[in-house]
Formats: structure tokens, sequence, C-alpha cells
């Protein structure tokens, strides 16, 4: 899929994320949507299913996530009865965290070929196996430094489009979208290949 992404975003410039949808969804073939059900996830997936209720749903569950975000992923799954499809690593959680004696440090050397089993390695097959050619996401310009230097459209490196519908709303209008349609939030979450808030796992870095 060809997409000239400095006239896209230059069209899409001053939209709502809505419509920034719905110029995805005209462009795709396959489009999906990638959720990690941290906080505020459910304003994308309410979002788009609103407007293409059976699009294909990506959760790569890296196997360490809180008793709280499983419950949560859950609730968001039934009740906007996502069409999900759930990757996950190629060895448990259990036996990695023998080998590598837990979750390593980030500057320990062995943090980056875990963040590369749990995340990115589920992530490109999935992709691979998928064949998007359209990648929703939930990415935002104040989250971090990276992002502030991406736009709403982009590209990964094997050529599918990525649409950021939510890329310039602030926390302020997300929990407002949550409290207007009634969406659950959960803030008890943890991402094993993050130090910081502020830090990029890779999927937007890498891919």
């Amino acid at each position: 899929m060809s997409i000239d992404l400095a006239a896209a975003n230059a069209a899409l410039a001053g939209k709502t994320p809505q419509e920034i949808i719905k110029w995805g969804l005209d462009q795709a073939k396959r489009p999906l949507v990638t959720t990690n059900f941290r906080p505020y996830e459910a304003v994308i997936l309410h979002m788009v299913t609103q407007i293409k209720p059976d699009v294909q749903v990506l959760w790569v569950d890296s196997g360490y996530n809180t008793s709280a975000t499983y419950r949560f992923a859950e609730k968001v799954i039934q009740d906007l009865n996502l069409n999900i499809v759930t990757y996950i690593p190629q060895m448990t959680a259990a036996r990695r965290n023998v080998l590598m004696k837990g979750i390593p440090d980030i500057d320990d050397p062995l943090h980056e070929e875990f963040t590369r089993q749990v995340k990115l390695e589920p992530f490109q097959r999935a992709l691979a196996e998928l064949t998007p050619d359209l990648w929703f996401n939930a990415i935002r310009k104040d989250q971090t430094e990276f992002r502030q230097s991406l736009d709403v459209v982009t590209a990964s490196k094997d050529g599918v489009i990525k649409v950021a519908p939510l890329f310039h709303w602030s926390e302020a209008q997300m929990d407002e979208y949550l409290a207007q349609h009634g969406l659950p939030n959960e803030t008890d979450y943890f991402d094993p290949t993050k130090a910081l808030e502020t830090r990029e796992c890779g999927l937007h870095t890498q891919l």
C-alpha cells in the first residue's frame, strides 16, 4: 500500500479522530487495531469499532501483565465484542524468568533480548501472518520525546501504514471521551520492556 505521507498528514490536519479513522478505513483492505490494554486503550478501541465493528484487533500479550490489566482486557473484549487475535511469546514467562533470573534491568545486556522475545518477535510474527496494510494505534504526541517527532500517518519499515487518530489529543480529552461513553479504564498497568513511561519499547522505533 503506497500513500504520500506528507500529503496525507496535510489533508488530515485539524480533523477529528473519527474523521481520521474513516480516512484510514477508506484506504485499507486489511486494517487492524493494535492494543496492549494500557490506560485509555478503550478510547481507540471504541472509536474504531463504532465505525467498523468487525475490525481485527491485535493484542501481543507479553505474559507479564498485571491481574488488573487482564481483568480490564476481558471486560473491554466482551463489552465491545472485539474481534481479537492474541499473539504470545514463543517461550513462557516462567521459563524465561529462570533463564534470565527475572526481568532484566534496563542496563542489563539481556534486556534487549528480553524485549525482542516478549514484544518485538510476536508482533513481527503477527504482522507476517495477518498481513495488514494499515495499523491503527493509540500513540499520542505528548507521551514521549520520540513521539513528538512523528505525525498522524507514518509507515513501518516493512511498509504498513500506521495511523494514530488520537495523536493530538490530551489526557483531558481522553478522560472526557471515557466519561461521555461510559467506558472503563485501568491504571494498574506494567510494561516489562520499559523502565519509564517516557521510554519507547521498540515497536514504534524499530518497526
